[in-house]
């Protein structure tokens, strides 16, 4: 069982052993954190689109997935939601539905039971798929074209596997045109790897929380862009996480 952990904007985490992680930055606050580095950019850069397919990865404690829902149902009502999200830890799935979760989400219990009974759950306006299997695994087997990744593993220091160069080429291969790839990483190996693959670069910042990082293969006004041609410049020895170099 993991442990449940208060964050800084009063709403809860999880501390996993396994990683040496939380869930959630405690400092930019568990609720928070998802809003302002996946669901604000992922909805406001898809704006006025009737149907979204988003890659939640990894599930986790379900806060991306949640929030997903109470943002659409509270600003955008008449869209229709298609979540897939893989998680490797189906124990901590079983266990969400004690999870002490903010207030704004209990209408969406019934939504934590069905997945830690059923996998997944759906009706007239959602459908999510919850996978207990490896994203790496997951991400080879995934096929259509999807309009939204949350890149939400542990990080690139402790789960290295999520976060390469060939990792985000099957990420590159589900995303169109228009699709956004969403993720709190701003470490300049994640960029790099994210750059290599055909996306463009941009930083997410604003009040209340640490700067996350924006991809999409289309180019985002609403985002400052980062040159990654001027950071290889200056950083000529930075590398891209590889499999290879992880023994893949």
């Amino acid at each position: 069982m993991k442990k449940w952990v208060q964050s800084d904007d009063g709403s809860y985490t999880a501390y996993s052993p396994e990683y040496d992680e939380h869930y959630h930055s405690t400092k930019d606050g568990a609720l928070n954190e998802s809003l302002k580095k996946h669901i604000e950019p992922a909805f406001m850069l898809h704006k006025g689109k009737d149907h979204l397919r988003i890659i939640d990865i990894c599930f986790g404690l379900a806060f991306n997935t949640l929030l997903t829902l109470y943002y659409r149902d509270t600003y955008c009502p008449d869209t229709t939601i298609e979540i897939y999200s893989p998680e490797l830890d189906g124990e901590l799935v079983a266990s969400l539905v004690e999870f002490p979760y903010p207030d704004i989400f209990e209408p969406y219990r019934n939504i934590i039971t069905d997945i830690t009974t059923l996998g997944g759950y759906e009706d007239e306006r959602t459908q999510i798929t919850v996978d207990i299997i490896d994203a790496r695994m997951a991400m080879r087997e995934l096929e259509g074209e999807w309009d939204v990744c949350y890149q939400d593993a542990f990080s690139p220091q402790t789960n290295p596997l999520l976060w390469t160069k060939e990792y985000f080429g099957d990420i590159s291969r589900l995303m169109g045109g228009d699709s956004v790839v969403t993720t709190y990483s701003t470490a300049l190996a994640t960029r790099l790897a994210l750059y290599e693959n055909g996306f463009n670069v941009y930083l997410n910042r604003g009040e209340g929380y640490r700067n996350a990082t924006i991809a999409s293969r289309r180019e985002l006004i609403e985002y400052e862009k980062v040159d990654m041609e001027h950071k290889i410049t200056c950083n000529p020895e930075a590398k891209s996480l590889r499999d290879k170099s992880l023994g893949l």
